[in-house]
């Protein structure tokens, strides 16, 4: 399923800053940055489930927000793009 996965992480201290890039390292393990804070994640329900506790714990739930929109396995007529820096197809071919 896609998981698309929002943040918004408060940097006024050096903790915030630490919490930042945590945050954005375990994204990066489960998926693609599309925007400055906003990855699309493909993951089962078990990846998923692991995912959203490691984000909750790193996170400060006092200061920070995190938000995960679960757009299931039909994702690709939900998601439309215009622009620049295109995603790239997770489940498609990767030539090495």
């Amino acid at each position: 399923m896609l998981v698309v996965i929002t943040y918004d992480v408060s940097t006024m201290s050096n903790e915030g800053q630490r919490r930042l890039r945590q945050i954005s390292k375990i994204c990066q393990n489960y998926g693609q940055r599309v925007q400055h804070s906003v990855f699309e994640c493909i993951v089962d329900a078990t990846e998923y489930a692991v995912l959203k506790r490691k984000l909750v714990d790193a996170m400060d739930q006092e200061e920070d927000s995190l938000r995960f929109y679960q757009l299931g396995n039909h994702y690709k007529n939900k998601v439309e793009h215009v622009g620049i820096k295109k995603s790239l197809d997770m489940e498609g071919l990767l030539i090495l």
